[in-house]
């Protein structure tokens, strides 16, 4: 029998670091249209949305990867702003 997994809320600190990764996105993407983003990252647009506001503070690690090809960004700045190295570059 399989034991059912229960999702532990995130921390205070998980949501901030959300909210970072999701304001660098955000940032980076200036401008381009957020549909062909989704699609170059491999998720739909709602989800892009959701992870720019904040609201899905947490998006797998392929995500993270997929978004970060479609916007030429290295996945360390990802790091750095999940980690809140060098918030100076987020508006949050």
């Amino acid at each position: 029998m399989l034991a059912h997994m229960v999702r532990v809320p995130l921390s205070p600190e998980q949501v901030k670091a959300g909210q970072r990764l999701g304001a660098l996105i955000r940032t980076a993407r200036a401008g381009r249209d957020p549909d062909v983003i989704a699609r170059d990252a491999g998720i739909s647009p709602e989800t892009l949305r959701k992870i720019e506001v904040g609201r899905m503070p947490s998006p797998s690690f392929g995500t993270v990867i997929g978004l970060c090809n479609a916007l030429g960004m290295p996945l360390q700045d990802a790091v750095d702003a999940w980690r809140g190295v060098d918030d100076r570059r987020l508006a949050i």
